[in-house]
Parts: structure tokens; C-alpha cells; sequence
């Protein structure tokens, strides 16, 4: 009897098993998300994209480092999830995440602009003239750099917790110094990258002649006509003084509350000023 019993159990197990199969990759192939690789020559991006209407390009926060897990990962609140409703959500992997998927060469010369390309050239691969943009941590210098190439398109800028220099990132032991670790991370999954050229490029992007929020100067701030919604930080990396200094530089900046993060009560007070900013500046 335990004989037979024992070929019951099993036979069950693998019939369940079995019918199991389609659903744990139909499971598997629903966590992929719905990712799309824009191609550019030697430069491959990763995005992805989430609702419908007037389009808004959300760029995630992490450094160098940044990808499309930063929303359901270490963002204050998940961006894609909270406007998908009202907009046409685009984001991506920046190009060289050491965790993402998309792709390129390390332009030592022209980092910042680098960047700025793929932006741009997802958005134009799109079809896409005219968006709105909201960036966590680096996506603020890098909004500063859309701002200043392509003032035009951006109809509307958010920039949360942004990057800004600060005179302790001189010392490269400061925490605030995020670029560092990129590197030989970099390194370590495509060893066809040297040292010396990462080196080039980080000393490039953030240690010649620092300043400010690193990709424009305060003349530039101060003559920005775009409409900008600043969410200041705290923290060693998103100095307080270069947020505000930009809120009150840019003649139609707004600030929102400080602090906005904590306690986390805030969060949904400073999310309502940004879908009442974004709705203010949408076009009809």
C-alpha cells in the first residue's frame, strides 16, 4: 500500500507540476516589464514605458548607477505608478549603469552631453517634440542640460532631491562623492573599458572646474524661462543651498516643502504640488 501510495503522490506532484510550468513563465515573462532597446549606432538604450497622454520623461535616481529599479526600489515614491494615469510615463537605464541594460561608449570628452543625446534621441526615436521631465538625484543636472540644449521641448521641469557640488567633494572620501565606486564597476562587467578612461570621465564630468548644480552656470539659472519645480535634499550628495539657490535664481521656479520626505506623512503633500505643477503647465 505504501508502495502505491507513494506512486499516487508522485504522479500528483508531477501533473502539478506540470500545469504549474505555463504559469510560472507567463509569471516570469510579466516581471520583464515591457522594456524596448532604442538603438543609435553604438549606443543601445534600455526604456520602458507606462500610460497614456502628454508625455513625461522620468529620470531615476542612483548616480551613475541609475536605472528603471530606482521607482520600486530607494525613490521616495514610485513616479511611474504615480503618473502613469495622467501621462505618458518614458524612462530608461542610463547608458553605463553597471546594473542596467543600456549600453555605449564613455565619452570621456563630452560626458554631460553624452547623456543629454540619449535623452534626446529617445525622445525624438519616439516621436516625441514637446514633454515634460521629473528627475531624482542626477536626473537634476541632467534636466539642466535638457533645459540648456533643448529649451523649446521641455514644456515643464521637476527636479527632486537634486545633485549639486558642494566644496567637502574635493575630498574623494567624502560621502558625497558617488562617482567613485562606478569605475571598476564599470570594469569588472566590460573589461574592454580601462581605468584611465573611466578616471577621464568622472574627473571630466565632476572634478574640472565644479561648480554649481555641474552642467550650467548661475547666469544660465537666472536666464532659464522654462517653468521648474524644485524638491530640495538634505543629504551629502543633494546639497540644500544649491536647491534653494536654483528655486530662487530661475525666474518661474517654484519650491515645494522642506523637508518633504520625512516624515513620510509629507510625501503625498509634495506629490499633490506636483501633479497641480505638471497640470498648470501642460499644454492644451
Amino acid at each position: 500500500m505504501d508502495l502505491i501510495r507513494r506512486k499516487i503522490l508522485a504522479a500528483g506532484a508531477a501533473a502539478a507540476a506540470t500545469a504549474a510550468l505555463p504559469r510560472a513563465f507567463a509569471q516570469q515573462a510579466s516581471n520583464q516589464g515591457t522594456g524596448k532597446f532604442y538603438e543609435k549606432g553604438s549606443v543601445r538604450i534600455f526604456y520602458e514605458e507606462a500610460g497614456s497622454g502628454f508625455p513625461l520623461m522620468l529620470l531615476p535616481g542612483g548616480g551613475l548607477n541609475s536605472t528603471i529599479s530606482f521607482f520600486t526600489g530607494n525613490s521616495p515614491f514610485n513616479a511611474v505608478e504615480e503618473f502613469k494615469r495622467q501621462y505618458r510615463c518614458i524612462t530608461a537605464d542610463l547608458r553605463n549603469a553597471t546594473s542596467g541594460q543600456s549600453t555605449g561608449p564613455v565619452e570621456v570628452d563630452r560626458p554631460w552631453d553624452s547623456y543629454a543625446d540619449d535623452q534626446l534621441g529617445l525622445m525624438d526615436h519616439l516621436g516625441i517634440d514637446k514633454f515634460m521631465v521629473m528627475g531624482f538625484c542626477i536626473g537634476g543636472p541632467f534636466i539642466w542640460s535638457l533645459l540648456k540644449r533643448a529649451p523649446d521641448r521641455v514644456v515643464a521641469a521637476v527636479l527632486a532631491q537634486p545633485v549639486g557640488w558642494r566644496p567637502e567633494m574635493r575630498d574623494r572620501k567624502y560621502p558625497g562623492v558617488f562617482w567613485t565606486t562606478w569605475g571598476p564597476a564599470l570594469i569588472a562587467k566590460r573589461p574592454e573599458i580601462t581605468m584611465q578612461t573611466t578616471d577621464q570621465f568622472v574627473t571630466r564630468m565632476f572634478e574640472t572646474n565644479p561648480d554649481f548644480v555641474f552642467t550650467v552656470t548661475r547666469d544660465f539659472v537666472r536666464s532659464c524661462q522654462n517653468p521648474v519645480l524644485v524638491l530640495p535634499d538634505d543629504v551629502p550628495a543633494h546639497p540644500y543651498a544649491v536647491a534653494m539657490e536654483c528655486a530662487m535664481l530661475a525666474p518661474k521656479a517654484e519650491v515645494s516643502i522642506f523637508p518633504w520626505k520625512e516624515p513620510k506623512e509629507r510625501i503625498p503633500l509634495a506629490v499633490r504640488q506636483i501633479h497641480s505643477f505638471l497640470k498648470a503647465h501642460q499644454p492644451a
